[in-house]
């Protein structure tokens, strides 16, 4: 059942949370969706009889008594998280502090291009025992990075300029709610999209919006990426690149919308500075959250695929290397002989050997590095520069006259994008890969050259 149909049956708002989950436990009972239909109608009736009920009882209990139970919580006192890098906020550190009080919190760490973001800082990376916490993946779902090397002179780039803007104005799209006109295909769209009831109300705008960008941090660029010796049987030299960042588009703003909710939901009790580091336990509706969650990995990397696709066939080049890598997301993972699960939130995956790419900025470098799987980091090393002004601070404080002096001196040229994506709005790249010179080791350098991102006026996504 859902939210509407619930409330519309006369379920308090206090309580919907509650009898999301109630229908979710019925549902993995084996109940069908009559059946639960009207034994939600029963229970309104009379609660009490299904107070020991093993789907139904929470709910029950809740109404029995007009509010939500909240279970005394035990927060910790005792964690602490390792730190990489100085320059990072209080604010962030703050929200780390917070994160680490849980009760189901094992272990943290803070990668160097931490700042302030929603639950979670961006570049917190949290591990927990049986729990998910929605707002600690975050918003934009499945956010990635996508690199594809080609078999083609960087210089070609500034003498035929002019083309390679036209390739990705025809081959790319920007903007909120932005959709092709005609859908493009790929073989996420044949998945089962029912596997959740969130997740099946969504393939119809999923379709319309895959290989689409969206707005905020988004882009896709060109660029020069150089390799020296390496271990990946690519021949040292320069090569042209290409480079995508978005994430799991409207789909995935609506499934961590949902679940994020249910999650404060469930946890009422929870102070203000947690509500939105509420969980949701993995035998309960977070194993339904993770299905959804999975779904939407492959849906944003689906995005990457098409966009790569149709670019580099309109190039005319061929593929020698590539790589992307999640960094919001949550995984499954062994840490000191214990499952855990890590949340993610702006930060990148970097076991030991484990390749990824880590961007700069519209007008600095980003590098594709190796993990050195340090075990305090979680495995995980920053997902970029890292913001040091808020993008309304970025807007008040710099013009676009001086944004195109820094972009010329660096010899990049901007198709479109917004002032609050200006470089000098983001962190010194070369300090944050220096302050993680423990977590991972640069194999290639990329920079950019020819960019995309949405225009100057868009809402930001990201």
């Amino acid at each position: 059942m859902k939210r509407r149909e619930l409330i519309n049956l006369g379920f308090p708002g206090t309580a919907i949370g509650l009898a999301l989950e109630a229908c979710a436990a019925a549902a993995r009972a084996g109940q069908k969706g009559e059946q639960i239909r009207e034994n939600m109608r029963a229970l309104l009736a009379d609660p009490q009889s299904f107070a020991d009920d093993p789907a139904y009882g929470l709910l029950a209990n809740a109404l029995l008594s007009r509010e939500p139970e909240s279970p005394p919580y035990s927060f910790r006192d005792d964690l602490t998280y390792a730190v990489w890098g100085d320059d990072i906020d209080p604010e962030a550190h703050k929200q780390m502090r917070n994160a680490c009080r849980l009760p189901v919190s094992v272990a943290g760490a803070l990668m160097p291009d931490a700042h302030l973001g929603y639950g979670l800082p961006i570049g917190g990376v949290l591990a927990t025992e049986n729990a998910v916490i929605p707002y600690a993946v975050g918003v934009d779902i499945a956010c990635r990075v996508k690199l594809t090397v080609l078999d083609v002179p960087p210089d070609r780039l500034g003498a035929e300029e002019g083309r390679f803007e036209h390739v990705l104005n025809d081959n790319t799209l920007f903007g909120v709610g932005g959709q092709w006109p005609k859908p493009q295909t790929h073989a996420v769209m044949d998945e089962d999209w029912a596997v959740t009831p969130v997740t099946k109300e969504l393939k119809d705008i999923a379709w319309r919006q895959l290989g689409s960008s969206g707005s905020g941090n988004h882009f896709v660029e060109f660029g020069d990426i150089e390799f020296g010796p390496n271990r990946l049987g690519i021949e040292p030299g320069r090569y042209l690149g290409l480079v995508s960042h978005s994430g799991s588009r409207g789909p995935g703003s609506r499934v961590a919308d949902h679940y994020s909710r249910l999650a404060r939901d469930l946890h009422p009790g929870l102070p203000k500075d947690l509500a939105y580091l509420a969980w949701l336990p993995m035998d309960g509706a977070g194993a339904e959250y993770w299905a959804a969650m999975e779904l939407m990995g492959r849906f944003a990397s689906a995005n990457h695929a098409v966009i790569h696709d149709r670019v580099t066939r309109a190039v005319g080049a061929r593929v020698i290397y590539g790589v992307e890598n999640h960094h919001n997301f949550a995984w499954r993972e062994q840490h000191s002989g214990r499952e855990l699960i890590v949340h993610r939130k702006g930060a990148t995956p970097a076991g030991a050997g484990v390749l990824g790419y880590i961007p700069g900025s519209m007008a600095a470098p980003g590098y594709l590095v190796e993990g050195l799987g340090d075990p305090s980091s979680l495995h995980s090393a920053s997902h970029g520069a890292g913001r040091r002004l808020s993008r309304t601070k970025a807007r008040e404080t710099t013009r676009w006259s001086h944004v195109k002096r820094v972009l010329a001196e660096r010899g990049v040229k901007l198709i479109s994008a917004g002032l609050d994506e200006s470089p000098h709005a983001y962190k010194d790249i070369e300090a944050v890969m220096n302050a993680q010179a423990a977590l991972v080791r640069r194999v290639a350098r990329f920079m950019p050259r020819l960019v995309k991102m949405a225009p100057d006026g868009e809402p930001a996504e990201d």
